[in-house]
């Protein structure tokens, strides 16, 4: 009753939810949706093969199959841009916390550590740090958690500020409680509704970058399928197969908005308003 209830009442978050649970349950079963084809296998006689019957998304310049290689390509880049997301949302907070809760020179320390961080443009400093690792999609996680990780430090820093000056903290502190009590208690459940919807949010943001810097070079290497460096592998030929850049596009688009409109929707269901 109470699940039917939720669902009427967030109609919107459900369906986006649907969705989003769909296109992680169709890069968890990749294998069993393009019957076990593997994405790397070429054969240079079906190159560029327009969409048909038997390649519905066409071939790629070495006759791979571009839909089995978007199925797997939704693996890397789903896991590549929660990872981001894990990431950033836990270092952001705990730093972030810290910040808020002592302040004094805890505070200025992360501050001007971040302060140092936004100054960069975010794409270039994260371009930088992946080229000095090198080229891979694990370096390109740890490019953009590097360069992304402040945004979470200074909102979760003004939530804590916010309570914690509240007569229930002094209560506490006058109690006894220690410090990590009262950072679990009290601190951090007030920060989580609201990282936690920046953080849905932020799942696009975060494919859009990392596909970005893959098809700049500094993230997935060849013959590994990644959305990102699909469309540069399919930039030389947007004329001749033009779908070469249209499937994996699409891909990202669709995830993109989905996973935008379920942060959305999400803050709605949370009703995170500030007091």
């Amino acid at each position: 009753m109470r699940f039917k209830n939720f669902v009427k009442k967030n109609k919107s978050f459900c369906f986006l939810a649907v969705l989003a649970l769909l296109i992680i349950l169709a890069a968890v079963f990749a294998p069993l949706i393009t019957g076990g084809a593997d994405p790397a296998a070429s054969v240079l006689k079906d190159a560029l093969k327009a969409p048909g019957r038997e390649h519905i998304f066409g071939t790629d310049k070495l006759g791979r199959d571009i839909f089995t290689r978007v199925i797997y390509g939704a693996r890397t880049s789903l896991a590549a841009a929660f990872s981001v997301v894990i990431i950033i949302f836990v270092l952001g907070t705990v730093l972030g916390v810290l910040a808020g809760y002592f302040g004094g020179w805890v505070d200025t320390i992360i501050m001007r550590i971040a302060d140092m961080m936004v100054s960069f443009p975010g794409m270039v400093f994260a371009m930088a740090i992946a080229g000095i690792l090198g080229a891979s999609i694990k370096n390109a996680v740890i490019a953009v958690a590097l360069v992304s990780w402040t945004k979470y430090a200074r909102l979760a820093r003004s939530l804590v500020l916010k309570i914690r000056n509240r007569d229930y903290v002094a209560a506490a502190v006058v109690t006894g409680s220690r410090t990590p009590y009262i950072l679990a208690k009290y601190m951090v459940p007030n920060t989580i509704p609201t990282l936690v919807i920046t953080a849905a949010t932020d799942i696009g943001g975060m494919m859009l970058e990392l596909a970005g810097l893959s098809f700049l070079g500094f993230g997935a290497k060849a013959p590994n399928p990644e959305w990102g460096l699909m469309l540069n592998e399919g930039r030389p030929y947007i004329q001749s197969a033009p779908w070469m850049m249209i499937c994996p596009g699409a891909a990202i688009f669709v995830v993109v908005v989905v996973f935008n409109l379920l942060g959305d929707a999400l803050r709605d269901v949370l009703d995170v308003r500030d007091e």
